[in-house]
């Protein structure tokens, strides 16, 4: 043990850098992606407490199918970067262009889904009825760029697997310059143009309908589909790539590849379907509490999932590191780069903590105007200070994870956890409460419940990268070969 400190030391001195150099840009790019739902929360919510209500239910719905597709594509990146360290790149093209066969299929299927089963799903959680449509609308609008975001997230997972992530840090930005004024435009109408600009602005602007909910799914669609084109544009120009010409002779549909690309991507997909579920089913069952016990959920989970960014991009900046030094066949440094990363991880999440600690009641406000929405919320960011540790443990650990293309395993603790323990546990605490002692303790119950499932995320998952980490190491190199 002493010895594997000192190595660990001496590793994290040189593989620091490189890991956060990696990461920064992922994290600006998660940012600036959160962003936009934030932009959308806010804006919607300074129309109408039922168009942010609207919005969010909606989020709750095509989040995690768009987060399925980045989870399945994701599985692209340490493919990649297993081929660019073991010097094998020119595999990195076929397995692109086979990416982007899964991607067209992946982007349709979810615009489909998104169509034609919100009303039921809306009918079934007991939704008013003024939310609902709202919802739909928003979301049949959002479903027209699914498969853009869909053909981004593919060539960024392409990128990142090269690493160089500075692209999609500039191409998000791109995404929420194009989003902020859309969303303007689209939800406030001509009135709101007319009270920014002044009244001299030419009738026809002035008349232009507000739409609402509907008019903030067509502005994300819109950005959806401006990322998508520029990350083709970037990746066919750019010289950062070296030799991948990437968009060179389109190869057709080759199964083997695919197969291999679902076998590793799959799992991912729907690991982060399944923790992202989690909240969209607390979502759904709080609704029936009214709208300001939505609202705040919706309010207090968009900042924290701000914050989230920081330990979720060292987690994909860790699969980059891991993968390359694995293609290296350098087992051994592989599992001291794995925990380098979880070490940092933990530091990540103690600056969360605190920052959440001394800013939640100032930017709580900027979400809304309304005072019993603020201090709902800013109880549940209390509970959200208590699992900072844990996340940013789970997040980092399954990125780690990935990198050795271990995920099968990462999806099933992450059923256990998230669901059983932390949808299950949040689910009695919130309705039934506990043994006739603890009363029922509605939305706080479904937020205790987070913070077991992701405990029991963070010791399941470290227990695993332990054994396999070590299992390689010390030469069952067959564990990583896929």
């Amino acid at each position: 043990m002493a010895q594997f400190a000192a190595d660990l030391l001496t590793a994290s001195r040189r593989e620091t850098r490189p890991l956060i150099r990696l990461a920064l840009p992922i994290c600006g790019a998660q940012l600036a992606q959160a962003g936009m739902s934030v932009v959308d929360v806010m804006m919607t919510g300074r129309l109408s407490a039922t168009d942010l209500a609207a919005v969010s239910m909606g989020s709750s719905l095509w989040l995690p199918l768009m987060l399925f597709m980045t989870g399945t594509l994701m599985g692209l990146t340490p493919i990649v970067a297993q081929l660019l360290g073991g010097g094998r790149t020119d595999g990195i093209r076929p397995n692109v262009h086979q990416a982007l066969w899964v991607t067209l299929v992946l982007g349709v299927l979810a615009a489909g889904l998104l169509w034609y089963t919100s009303m039921p799903i809306f009918r079934l959680m007991a939704v008013p009825d003024e939310v609902a449509r709202g919802a739909s609308s928003y979301l049949a609008a959002v479903a027209f760029g699914m498969p853009g975001i869909a053909l981004f997230q593919a060539l960024r997972a392409f990128s990142d697997g090269v690493n160089h992530t500075r692209p999609s840090l500039w191409i998000s930005l791109l995404g929420l310059g194009v989003n902020i004024p859309s969303n303007f435009v689209l939800i406030y109408g001509g009135a709101g143009l007319t009270g920014l600009f002044g009244d001299w602005l030419p009738g026809w602007i002035q008349a232009l309908p507000a739409l609402g909910a509907f008019g903030c799914g067509i502005a994300t669609a819109l950005s959806m589909w401006v990322m998508g084109l520029a990350m083709i544009a970037y990746t066919h120009r750019s010289p950062a790539y070296g030799d991948i010409t990437l968009w060179h002779s389109p190869a057709p549909p080759r199964w083997r590849m695919i197969a291999n690309l679902l076998y590793v991507g799959v799992p991912i997909g729907v690991a982060i379907f399944v923790e992202v579920t989690l909240f969209t089913l607390i979502a759904l069952f709080i609704a029936s509490l009214g709208e300001v016990t939505v609202a705040a959920h919706q309010v207090a989970l968009n900042y924290t999932s701000i914050l989230f960014m920081l330990p979720l991009s060292l987690s994909m900046a860790l699969t980059v590191r891991v993968g390359n030094t694995l293609g290296q066949a350098r087992y051994g440094l592989a599992r001291l780069v794995a925990w380098n990363g979880i070490a940092i991880g933990v530091l990540v999440a103690l600056f969360n903590s605190l920052l959440l600690w001394l800013t939640a009641r100032p930017v709580i406000a900027l979400y809304t105007n309304d005072i019993q929405v603020q201090q709902l919320a800013l109880s549940l960011v209390v509970l959200a200070v208590m699992y900072q540790i844990s996340d940013s443990l789970q997040v980092n650990l399954a990125g780690a994870l990935r990198g050795y293309k271990d995920t099968r395993v990462t999806m099933f603790i992450t059923l256990v956890a998230y669901w059983v323990v932390g949808l299950g546990g949040g689910h009695w605490l919130g309705s039934y409460g506990l043994l006739g002692v603890i009363a029922p303790l509605g939305v706080h119950g479904y937020w205790i419940g987070l913070i077991a499932g992701l405990t029991v995320a963070a010791l399941l998952l470290g227990e695993r990268l332990r054994r396999m980490a070590r299992e390689v190491a010390d030469g069952n190199a067959e564990l990583i070969c896929h």
